[in-house]
């Protein structure tokens, strides 16, 4: 009969299964998306896809149950020695006081030692034993590997002072047309508060998303001292690093698959789920009325919700909590510390994306699949362009050391413009004098001043001959 304490162990193991392949279950995601998704778990949680693959047949076959991993411990051996007990006492022992000390390595110590003859203790039996007693390998390195991950806890004391960015998977919406989109949600959440920024959702998943979750949230709340991100391509661009880089933004990755080190992100996504969960019944039709729901949502539940980790970073430092506990907009609003806001115009110049476009014989150029009208006087001229990705109605066109223009799409009118616009290099100004006579001018002032000197050379010849 099973005892009280494995049983109790069988079922934590369950427990923790379960909760790994819980987002799995989901019978509406569709197989690339179980892919990716199974991928982001396995990294999460150190293990392979294939045992994944495992736990969800053993759910599907037995439910809850199927996730109990079997009881492997076993009747003693007749062959072992009568001092067994002692020699596991003694092996774990020696496994405390090394941690990377090996089976094989333990072995051989406690024959030197005289506690069994060679070739009498098993690898695998006493692999057996140290695993019942907590003492596994892998065991070893989670224990290892959470005590690290909590020495290096952190939270920052005041807000802004670091930002925490991430994208997580929306729900997918179907169109009044029928068309099925893909959402995905983009968020920086207050390290020191949990307060969100900024938090939308997006049909895409390209770095312009980040950067616009950026330009709105500085926008709002101004500028951070530094933001925490992941490793993904959204986050590694040159483009966010040198913008983040003109507002004096440092910026930190998260090393890879230390997924620990964005608790407070991935707690945040938690509430997510439950958005999500109500969203699909919702009939939302577009990506519009999507984040309506999802603004009215974070701001009068999540924000406005008492949040444990606040409590938990106060009772760390002795302070007490009210009861109700603090929410993390009350965190956010009552910080002492003063917000940096940066001019409207100096954000946004940070934000455009620069390239090198040669317009066309009626100042034009193409963008993407669309004709923008710059101006007739840049005619032929090579030309750089600003564009914020986000908003591409107008483009702001740089030529050398004239004013910006700002080009226009293409639109065709029922007349053409009456205005004569002349290409750079002529000019409709009226002249104030001619440059060609006052050039006839010079050279004939020139040419007399040589006249002039030559003649007074001449009569210094003829004083001088008749001093002679």
């Amino acid at each position: 009969m099973q005892s009280r304490e494995v049983k109790k162990w069988q079922d934590e193991e369950a427990l923790k299964r379960y909760q790994m392949i819980a987002p799995l279950l989901d019978e509406e995601l569709d197989e690339a998306k179980k892919r990716q998704l199974r991928e982001e778990i396995a990294e999460k949680y150190g293990i392979s896809k294939r045992s994944l693959y495992r736990y969800e047949a053993k759910y599907r076959e037995d439910a809850f149950t199927g996730l109990r991993p079997m009881n492997r411990e076993k009747r003693r051996s007749q062959a072992l020695p009568e001092n067994y007990d002692e020699i596991v006492g003694e092996a774990i022992q020696l496994k405390r006081e090394v941690p990377k000390r090996s089976v094989r390595q333990i072995i051989k110590i406690l024959e030197t030692e005289g506690y069994a003859a060679p070739g009498v203790i098993k690898a695998s039996t006493l692999q057996r034993y140290l695993y019942n007693a907590g003492m596994g390998v892998k065991q070893m390195k989670r224990y290892a590997e959470k005590r690290e991950t909590t020495s290096r806890r952190f939270c920052r004391p005041h807000r802004m002072e670091l930002l925490q960015g991430d994208i997580k998977y929306g729900p997918d919406i179907r169109l009044r047309d029928g068309t099925l989109v893909k959402t995905y949600l983009s968020s920086l959440i207050d390290d020191h508060s949990r307060f969100i920024v900024q938090s939308e959702f997006y049909d895409n998943q390209r770095q312009e998303v980040v950067e616009d979750t950026f330009h709105k949230a500085i926008l709002k709340y101004g500028k951070c001292d530094a933001c925490y991100l992941d490793n993904g391509t959204q986050y590694t661009s040159n483009q966010l690093h040198t913008a983040l880089a003109r507002m004096g933004i440092r910026v930190l990755h998260a090393k890879p698959r230390a997924c620990q080190s964005k608790g407070k992100v991935e707690k945040f996504h938690q509430k997510v789920d439950q958005f999500i969960a109500e969203i699909r019944i919702a009939q939302v039709h577009s990506l519009e009325e999507l984040n309506q729901k999802w603004k009215y949502f974070l701001e009068q539940d999540y924000q406005k919700e008492a949040h444990d980790g606040i409590k938990e970073y106060y009772d760390s430092h002795g302070v007490k909590v009210p009861s109700e506990g603090i929410s993390p907009l009350q965190e956010f609003t009552r910080d002492t510390r003063g917000l940096v806001f940066l001019d409207t115009t100096v954000v946004s110049e940070a934000f455009l994306h620069h390239e090198s476009r040669k317009l066309d014989n009626a100042g034009c150029f193409s963008f993407g699949d669309i004709k923008y009208e710059a101006s007739v006087a840049l005619a032929n001229a090579e030309v750089e362009i600003a564009y914020d990705p986000m908003n591409t109605e107008t483009i702001k066109v740089l030529y050398r050391d004239m004013e910006p223009v700002m080009a226009h799409r293409v639109r065709i009118e029922a007349f053409c413009d009456r205005k004569l616009v002349l290409p750079v290099g002529m000019t409709d100004r009226v002249p104030e004098t001619s440059r060609f006579l006052d050039a006839l001018e010079k050279k004939y002032k020139e040419d007399h001043q040589l006249m002039a000197n030559a003649l007074s050379f001449g009569d210094y010849g003829k004083a001088g001959g008749q001093n002679v």
